[in-house]
């Protein structure tokens, strides 16, 4: 089994061996196959992001003491 990482640098995305441009503004819900990247939890979501950008999704951690995306990752 090989194993690969997602990363997101300079406006690239790369998995595995392929690169490509970004296509989302700050990362957050980079698309990938049939998943939506999460670049603070440096995972995949079933469901994009409700939050416009990171700085929403950490005010929502900070008022409510959890992420939304904690029963949506698979």
């Amino acid at each position: 089994m090989a194993i690969w990482k997602f990363t997101l640098q300079s406006k690239t995305v790369r998995h595995g061996g392929t690169d490509r441009p970004q296509l989302t503004a700050d990362g957050c819900n980079e698309p990938f196959k049939d998943r939506y990247w999460c670049p603070q939890r440096h995972w995949f979501m079933r469901e994009a992001c409700p939050f416009l950008n990171r700085h929403e999704c950490y005010n929502f951690e900070l008022m409510c003491g959890r992420r939304l995306d904690e029963s949506r990752t698979g």
